[in-house]
């Protein structure tokens, strides 16, 4: 009980003060009186400790109250301009029997709200805080939140201030109702937002994990913040560390950003709860934007910052920022911890700057730290794929030194990386250790061997890896096999090929392809009765190739001469629907000019039949009579070149009509030859051939016509020439007969049978315009040129076999020179 209660009775309620306080009945007596005394003292020191407010008052023996009239504050509230300091009652103090002891004024109440304090008799006694605040947390306890409790605070008999809010908050232990009593101070007069209370506030819902009552409350900091000019430096940077560390990533970032705004400082610690948060996140840039900032805002870097960022930005490629932060940090006494090494060693390993990652290697091991396995095989790794075997073979040995035991991965990149460099004795060394230490070689690791053997040719090394990959269940992949069976073709190797090739077959692969390739390395190798074997077998076994092989092999067989094998091929060909074209007649016409026995001449028309080429009809019927023709030679002949496709197949009409116009000369056909040429030209196929140049120079151009066509060509083109030089009286300074060094000795010779004016030098045959004109007028001229070609041999057989064009791709296409002199064309 208050003792104000006890020691202070109005006479009007006839209290007495209780016995066990007061014993002596005598109230002059100096013990009744001292003890009166000790009981207004510890009045007095019960409502605060405070020496200024005792000195004010002075314990007299027969009058205890004596007031000091010198008092500076005013504590008691003012009503009409009337001081309410004056006491309208007296208060008896009596003993035990009910007598009056002492007669004075006591402690007065005070008006709610408006006064500080109470009156101890003349004493204005400020309130204490603790009793202040034990008063605010007794109603809030009681009433936790609503109307009824905003009534009893607004009934308290003091004015509270932001102390006793902030200590009652402390007090205080449940959220509600601790934010029930800050919006009450908020709408107070007396209010002044401090920063101990809002960490308060956000500790306790942080605490009960309550993130929108953070962003609540953050919101209205912000804006009392504004309002009153404050900045709650703490208190900002509390909530974005709860946010962050809770991953509310866009909550937190806004909540940044807005304390930013209104020109708060940010914490170290702060920034760290960003980074990590967006670090966590994925979002490595989104955190080298907080750092930026940081740099900005000038604040200091701690270890834990370097601990976030230079890993952070070594993973992410920024190895120059990483390692200048890795620089900066070692300036400032900071220690790198192993993650930092570690990252910095993997990154700068896999980024290719190898010496950068052996020095941090070496500087790390210098600071006593020792590496991971981890670290090892990044370091490995970085070596082997540069190429820097020896490199990666001596970390290697470090690794084992160190205890640690190479791993799958690492035995299969080494192994297969000394494989690929040729390195064969030492991935085959490294590869029977990773059998010992009791590791399965994966079929990569395998394949990878086995194809590196069988491309430096060593076969019995492939056959035994191999075989030892197939008894270990493991299947070999594709490329591990046409690797293996093209290392057989070359070596000529059929039976085993054949073997292997039906073993994969029953693997489930398909050889179609893989045997078609074998059979294209026996092709390209001319060794044609191997291809024939092998295409044999494959027909056996039900292994199909394409058209393109069987051509080439065809062409195989027709070169060697091998043309009772070359024909079933090209039945085959046709057979397929393959469409044979006209380089492809042209080339089978091409072994009929250069045979010279009869036996094989019936074997190249036969096949020149199996082609059912529309050249191969207008053959037969160029050399029919005009009654089984129907039509003149000139106009049958136009007639089939009228039907060729001409921006599809130009070069093919210019070799054939190379080849057929050989074969034609050889045979005497001259008058058929003419008119295949002059068909020819008119479908411009060799449209600068012939060039006029007004009465300068008239050419004729060869170099790129077989010799057959080159004999036609200037036998036309000069009886041409005479007609317009008899008939039409041009005469031209001089003509020229290009003929390149091929065919200058042919020309030459054909023309000095008739003793012809033009003279031979190095490439061109040239003459006057007026001698020619003049050799142009003998009769032997005019039956030369209207007639027929002489038949001497030495002429027409001259490097024959060399001269004619083959099949071979890079003759089939002839194109027409470029024109020596510019003109009209005749």
């Amino acid at each position: 009980m208050n003792p104000l209660r006890i020691l202070c009775r109005r006479r009007t309620t006839g209290y007495i003060l209780n016995s066990s306080h007061l014993v002596r009945k005598n109230p002059s007596s100096n013990s009744a009186t001292a003890l009166v005394n000790c009981y207004c003292f510890r009045l007095l020191t019960s409502f605060s400790s405070d020496d200024y407010a005792i000195s004010n008052f002075q314990l007299v023996r027969g009058f205890p109250f004596t007031k000091i009239p010198t008092f500076g504050r005013t504590y008691c509230s003012r009503k009409n301009g009337v001081d309410s300091s004056e006491w309208t009652e007296d208060i008896q103090y009596l003993d035990e029997s009910g007598s009056v002891i002492y007669s004075g004024k006591g402690i007065r109440s005070v008006e709610p709200g408006l006064d500080d304090h109470v009156m101890v008799g003349g004493l204005k006694k400020p309130i204490l805080n603790a009793s202040a605040v034990a008063k605010v947390v007794e109603i809030v306890k009681r009433w936790k939140w609503g109307p009824e409790m905003e009534t009893q605070l607004d009934k308290l008999q003091f004015v509270p201030n932001m102390t006793h809010i902030t200590q009652a908050l402390k007090v205080i232990g449940d959220t509600d109702a601790s934010l029930s009593l800050f919006r009450w101070a908020m709408r107070q007069s007396w209010y002044l937002p401090t920063d101990e209370c809002y960490v308060i506030l956000f500790d306790r819902l942080n605490q009960s994990r309550d993130f929108d009552g953070i962003q609540s409350l953050f919101d209205d900091m912000i804006h009392d913040s504004s309002k009153h000019g404050t900045s709650s430096f703490y208190a900002y940077n509390r909530v974005i560390q709860y946010l962050a560390k809770a991953e509310k990533l866009e909550v937190s970032f806004c909540c940044f950003k807005k304390v930013e705004e209104s020109g708060s400082k940010i914490n170290t610690q702060t920034y760290n709860s960003l980074i990590t948060l967006f670090l966590t996140k994925g979002l490595p840039y989104k955190a080298f934007e907080i750092y930026e900032n940081m740099e900005k805002a000038g604040c200091s870097l701690d270890g834990s910052t370097y601990e976030l960022m230079i890993p952070s930005l070594a993973k992410s490629g920024r190895l120059d920022a990483a390692s200048k932060l890795f620089q900066e940090m070692k300036e400032k006494n900071f220690r790198p911890s192993f993650l930092i090494f570690s990252s910095l060693v993997d990154s700068m390993g896999k980024a290719g700057r190898l010496d950068t990652s052996m020095k941090l290697y070496m500087e790390m091991q210098g600071l006593g730290l020792r590496p991971s396995a981890t670290m090892f095989v990044s370091l490995i790794e970085s070596f082997a794929k540069a190429g820097k075997l020896e490199t990666a073979l001596r970390i290697w040995d470090e690794m084992k030194k160190a205890g640690f035991r190479p791993n799958y991965g690492l035995y299969t990149m080494i192994v297969e990386s000394h494989a690929k460099s040729g390195k064969l004795e030492i991935a085959m060394s490294i590869f029977s250790d990773m059998e010992k230490a009791g590791f399965l070689p994966t079929p990569s690791t395998y394949s990878c061997l086995l194809e590196m053997h069988a491309g430096s040719g060593q076969v019995d090394a492939a056959m035994k890896l191999y075989n030892s990959m197939t008894n270990a269940g493991l299947r070999p992949g594709l490329s591990t096999y046409t690797a293996l069976l093209t290392l057989l073709a070359n070596k000529k190797l059929v039976d085993v090929a054949a073997k292997i090739l039906l073993e994969m077959k029953a693997m489930g692969y398909a050889v179609d392809v893989s045997g078609s390739d074998v059979l294209m390395v026996y092709i390209k190798d001319g060794s044609v009765d191997l291809s024939l074997r092998w295409l044999r077998f494959m027909g056996a076994s039900g292994i199909r190739t394409n058209n393109f092989i069987i051509r080439q092999l065809f062409e195989s067989c027709m070169k060697n001469g091998l043309y009772d094998s070359a024909k079933p091929l090209l039945e085959t060909y046709v057979n397929s629907a393959a469409k044979v074209d006209l380089i492809l007649y042209t080339s089978i016409l091409a072994h009929l000019v250069r045979c010279q026995e009869e036996q094989n001449e019936r074997h190249l028309m036969s096949i020149l039949g199996a082609t059912k080429h529309k050249a191969h009809t207008f053959m037969c019927g160029l050399f029919m009579g005009p009654e089984q023709r129907k039509q003149p030679v000139l106009t049958f002949v136009r007639d089939f070149f009228q039907g060729i496709d001409y921006e599809m197949e130009e070069g093919a009409a210019r070799y054939f009509v190379n080849v057929l116009l050989n074969y034609l000369v050889l045979m005497g056909q001259i008058n058929r030859a003419r008119c295949v040429w002059k068909v020819a030209y008119e479908n411009k196929l060799f449209p600068k051939a012939i060039v006029f140049d007004q009465h300068i120079a008239w050419s004729l151009d060869v170099r790129n016509l077989s010799v057959g066509a080159a004999l036609i060509a200037v036998v036309h083109t000069l009886h041409r020439f005479r007609k317009r030089m008899l008939y039409y009286g041009v005469v031209p300074r001089r003509i020229k007969l290009v003929t390149g060094p091929t065919l200058k000795i042919v020309i030459a010779q054909m023309l000095s049978s008739v003793e012809s004016p033009f003279e031979v030098s190095k490439v061109v045959l040239r003459a006057p315009g007026d001698s020619v004109l003049e050799w142009f007028k003998k009769p032997i001229v005019q039956q030369f040129l209207l007639n027929e070609i002489p038949s001497r041999a030495d002429i027409l057989m001259h490097k024959l076999n060399t001269l004619f064009p083959s099949s071979a791709p890079e003759i089939r296409s002839l194109s027409p020179p470029k024109p020596l002199i510019t003109g009209k064309a005749i």
